[in-house]
């Protein structure tokens, strides 16, 4: 009574505890071939309006193109947006090239790996996407879907967090060259 078992090949200490396994006694070992997926960027809960606008790494003078525009989308952080730019975010129907590009894209709004390389079609030479998703259960978008479809236009993700009370923003961008010799 009062024992309790001890794990296999481990011997009590004298101060507590236990000490290492003895000679003879088989090692556990991690697993050597594991899949190297990459993990998904944290979510942080990040603040409202133009400071979420800040953590996007938008300036003064870029241009912004916006896709994906409702009735839903959040005018507080549009607003920011322009404000931080000077601008106005131009619209679907602008043909120069964007700085950024703001989609506003929902659960069933099709095929986002089609939309993306849509995405990057208009961008300028270091411009990335703001990928911005409801967080409302029933139309947000699978993280799982967003890595894919991020690959498949070749994009890589450089940060999630909430830009908004209903909208979740995740920056896209592209890699970045190698440095010439």
């Amino acid at each position: 009574l009062g024992t309790r078992a001890l794990p296999a090949c481990t011997r009590p200490r004298r101060g507590g505890g236990l000490d290492p396994a003895p000679d003879g006694c088989p090692r556990t070992r991690k697993a050597r071939h594991t899949v190297n997926t990459p993990a998904p960027p944290p979510v942080d809960p990040g603040p409202n309006g133009s400071t979420a606008v800040e953590r996007l790494g938008l300036t003064r003078d870029q241009v912004v193109q916006e896709f994906g525009y409702d009735s839903d989308v959040d005018d507080e952080l549009r607003f920011a947006v322009e404000d931080l730019c000077g601008a106005e975010m131009e619209d679907e129907d602008y043909t120069g090239g964007a700085d950024a590009v703001l989609l506003w894209f929902r659960d069933g709004d099709g095929d986002l790996g089609d939309a993306l390389v849509d995405m990057v079609g208009v961008l300028d030479d270091g411009g990335f996407v703001v990928l911005l998703t409801p967080k409302a259960s029933g139309e947000e978008v699978d993280a799982s879907d967003i890595d894919e479809a991020a690959v498949t236009a070749g994009l890589h993700p450089a940060g999630t967090f909430n830009a908004s009370t209903q909208w979740r923003a995740h920056k896209l961008v592209a890699p970045k060259a190698p440095a010439k010799r």
